[in-house]
């Protein structure tokens, strides 16, 4: 199982960063509405296990119009507000009215209402299937859209991006060899047997590790920067166990079978979805970078 895990990283991992590195925020776009849509149908198997069935096709389109709107705001950092509308100065000229996230998810709630009204489903699956539906988009899709916003920031975006990437991958494979060498003590016995507090401990330390080797590459102070790490490896454990209890409640192992020694893709990114969002929200709300 670990060469199968050590393989398919080793073909993936290349392919990431040079796409975060020298890739545009179009591209990073893309790629972040291929990996939101392959797992949001992992997530929306999951509710079938449990007769859950989602407005599959909806709410993929949903998650395409978050990344879409994401990206404009990645490219379009500065706006005014026009009665409750939002422009931008120079972008708005061409594309007129920039929709917000929060008009998609209005927009979504309305399809959603449409579709339990007016589709042949049973009457019992109304409710079900509007709550797949919407924690698909609210727990899978939104979350990882951060990647864009990030990947947009001015001058450091691209290092900021790949930081909270590596501050992830780094804790995994601390947590994951340290926790098979000396961890005794359970993290999660119910949601992850195999989580230890000696493996957590250990992802900590990789992701702070990680803050030290970036310190000279990016333009953050070191006290945000072991505070990026520490937040953003916290919340990515906190993901992790996330996916976790939702494999349990149906009762399956891995989300999919499309990455061998990793599972599916909703298995592989599920720590990024609450790592992603924590980094660019330490970076606007706590670091708040001058200029």
């Amino acid at each position: 199982m670990t060469w199968k895990r050590v393989a398919t990283a080793v073909v993936l991992i290349p392919c990431v960063v040079g796409l975060v590195l020298w890739g545009s925020s179009a591209m990073v776009a893309v790629g972040v509405a291929l990996v939101i849509l392959l797992a949001l149908f992992e997530f929306f198997a999951l509710g079938d296990a449990i007769g859950h069935r989602a407005y599959r096709f909806w709410t993929a389109a949903c998650a395409l119009g978050l990344v879409y709107v994401q990206w404009l705001a990645a490219i379009a950092p500065s706006y005014e507000l026009v009665g409750g509308l939002t422009f931008h100065r120079e972008v708005g000229r061409i594309l007129g009215v920039i929709p917000t996230v929060q008009d998609v998810f209005f927009v979504f709630v309305l399809g959603i209402g449409a579709l339990t009204l007016w589709t042949k489903r049973p009457i019992v699956e109304a409710l079900p299937s509007a709550g797949i539906s919407s924690s698909g988009l609210i727990l899978v899709a939104f979350p990882l859209t951060y990647a864009i916003r990030l990947h947009g920031v001015r001058a450091d975006g691209p290092k900021l991006l790949l930081f909270a990437l590596v501050i992830t991958w780094a804790g995994d494979t601390a947590a994951y060899f340290v926790g098979r060498a000396i961890g005794k003590r359970r993290l999660a016995p119910v949601l992850s047997p195999k989580k230890t507090w000696e493996g957590t401990i250990a992802s900590i330390l990789g992701a702070l590790l990680v803050a030290v080797a970036f310190a000279r590459w990016l333009s953050v102070p070191w006290p945000h920067l072991l505070g990026m790490a520490a937040a953003g490896n916290v919340a990515g454990q906190a993901g992790d166990l996330l996916e976790s209890a939702y494999k349990r409640s149906v009762g399956v192992k891995d989300s999919g079978s499309l990455l061998p020694g990793h599972g599916g893709v909703l298995d592989r990114i599920d720590a990024l979805i609450l790592a992603i969002p924590v980094v660019w929200y330490y970076w606007i709300w706590i670091y708040t970078p001058s200029g």
